[in-house]
């Protein structure tokens, strides 16, 4: 299940006019207060995440030590423990916001 609560709050923080953008995979249907998109005059702008596009230009920042992503490392896994942690992961369990697998 969707979790609408954080759509509705970008919506309740985006200044009139402005653009709310959901980047990502959405599986769920999601029920939002339509009335503060035409209020307010919002645009929503979707889609998948570009990956490809970005990985290589990040890697390499992360290479030079200009971006450090291990704040977002909240779980460090062995490989066979992989399908829990991303049932861990799914259900928001934990705390989990990215585990890393060690091989």
């Amino acid at each position: 299940m969707e979790r609408p609560y954080a759509l509705e709050q970008a919506l309740m923080a985006c200044r009139r006019g402005g653009t709310v953008s959901l980047p990502g995979v959405f599986v769920g249907s999601v029920t939002v207060p339509i009335g503060i998109y035409v209020g307010k005059g919002l645009t929503r702008k979707t889609g998948q995440t570009h990956v490809q596009r970005y990985l290589e230009p990040l890697m390499k920042l992360i290479e030079k030590g200009d971006i450090d992503p291990s704040f977002l490392i909240t779980h460090h896994i062995d490989l066979e423990d992989g399908p829990e942690a991303y049932r861990t992961f799914r259900d928001k369990k934990d705390g989990c916001i990215k585990a890393v697998i060690k091989l």
